[in-house]
């Protein structure tokens, strides 16, 4: 199948979509307005098809890689959700303890682009674990509009405690080293953010991709290093940015931020025509550079 790229639509229409998925506008809304675009014979059906996930993009690392170890791991989340699972893929034989990342997905639970990045990790040489937020209600639902409905149904404070229990869960792991990092994407970037504040003793790299920013008194806690990424026409999320540098360079946190041109929301994620190849190979190098030079092995 064809891959769509950003330059096939009306940067308005994209917009417009990005509102869309983050509860901004509701599905009515965004029908009704996307149909302004449906020209020359294509559909409102057509235009949210096309603008959707395709998770056969997703797959860099096969699930049955020789050179991984994968597998859903439980683990208890008390001040949260209770019984959780997540994803945990790490270098298949290493004989000494690794560092840890905790990958954060974006708001419709633990999809196929996310358990890829996971294995992704663990091919770089990392315990990579992936906690997924919709387990409370049976886990990531198959299509990314339940993921949506499903993620707003949950307490957000308690999502929060479910992926520090995540964290603390993976440095526990004997093949961890207790170094941990965490990466997210949108919301996941937003929870980065917020564990880098939350446990500011565990995390020592944080590297959120165009996720909400804490406040100047939250940034103060930080501890670790953190490294961001934006894309330069997400206008939205940017707008947050400055406030952010602010209170990072008052509090001295060692920090290093990037913004890729002509990159939209969500440029990382290779399963939606938002996806920027340029942009997504050039920040994933920094991630792993970055993880490299924080994370003690």
């Amino acid at each position: 199948m064809e891959r769509k790229k950003a330059s096939d639509f009306d940067q308005n229409l994209l917009n417009l979509f990005d509102k869309y998925v983050h509860g901004l506008v509701d599905r009515r809304y965004f029908l009704k307005e996307a149909s302004k675009y449906a020209v020359g014979g294509l559909t409102v059906a057509a235009i949210v098809e096309s603008l959707s996930p395709n998770y056969a993009f997703a797959r860099q690392v096969d699930p049955e890689d020789p050179s991984l170890e994968s597998e859903y791991a439980f683990y208890d989340s008390p001040e949260g959700n209770g019984e959780m699972r997540g994803y945990l893929a790490k270098p298949n034989g290493a004989d000494e303890a690794l560092p840890g990342v905790i990958v954060v997905h974006e708001n419709r639970g633990l999809n196929p682009y996310v358990e890829d990045v996971v294995r992704r990790l663990g091919k770089a040489g990392y315990v990579a674990f992936g906690p997924d937020a919709l387990w409370p209600l049976g886990g990531y639902p198959g299509t990314d509009d339940e993921g949506r409905t499903m993620q707003r149904q949950l307490d957000r404070g308690k999502i929060v405690e479910d992926f520090i229990a995540g964290a603390r869960y993976l440095e526990s792991r004997e093949e961890c080293n207790g170094n941990i990092g965490v990466v997210g994407f949108c919301f996941g970037g937003w929870m980065s953010n917020r564990l880098a504040v939350r446990i500011p003793d565990l995390i020592k790299a944080a590297v959120p991709y165009y996720g909400g920013q804490p406040t100047a008194e939250e940034t103060a806690r930080i501890k670790g290093a953190v490294q961001l990424h934006f894309g330069s026409l997400d206008e939205r999320v940017n707008a947050g940015w400055p406030a952010y540098e602010e209170a990072l360079k008052a509090n001295g946190i060692e920090h290093e931020a990037y913004f890729y041109e002509g990159a939209n929301h969500g440029f990382h994620n290779d399963t939606t025509p938002r996806f920027d190849e340029a942009a997504a190979s050039l920040a994933w190098e920094r991630t792993l550079a970055f993880f490299e030079k924080h994370l003690e092995r």
